[in-house]
């Protein structure tokens, strides 16, 4: 297939999976000829993009969807950790959000120092100074 019979896309699916001596080889499926190898992940990826980037133009820019072709479960530890990470940060920002409401309530609504609210929220004084100021 030649350069100009491949359609330019903005996402590319690249399959990625171990050999026997364990580099990972990388492919599009949707280009025709379009593989590279890597000793990493990222090596892979890194190489699989300079490849597409004989077959299309927007190589550079285009989305590389990775399908990881790994064990099951192992697959699956990595979705739950995903979903975990962002349970985490979505907590954290909660968090962070409850904690600005609480000294603005100490500081602002009930007259407290900054020295008290950090000790009731256990925080340093220069944290919540720094809240108070926002």
């Amino acid at each position: 297939m030649s350069r100009s019979e491949v359609a330019p896309l903005s996402r590319y699916r690249v399959l990625l999976e171990r050999d026997e001596s364990g580099s990972w080889i990388a492919a599009v499926p949707a280009v025709s000829g379009c593989h590279s190898h890597g000793r990493s992940l990222v090596e892979a990826r890194r190489r699989i993009r300079e490849a597409l980037a004989l077959w299309v133009e927007d190589a550079a820019t285009a989305e590389l969807i990775d399908d990881v072709r790994i064990a099951r479960p192992a697959l699956a530890a990595v979705r739950r950790s995903d979903v975990a990470r962002d349970r985490a940060a979505n907590a954290r920002t909660a968090a962070g959000e409850a904690t600005a409401e609480a000294v603005e309530r100490l500081v602002r609504d009930c007259a407290l120092g900054v020295r008290d609210a950090a000790y009731l929220l256990g925080l340093s004084f220069q944290r919540v100074q720094q809240l108070a100021r926002r």
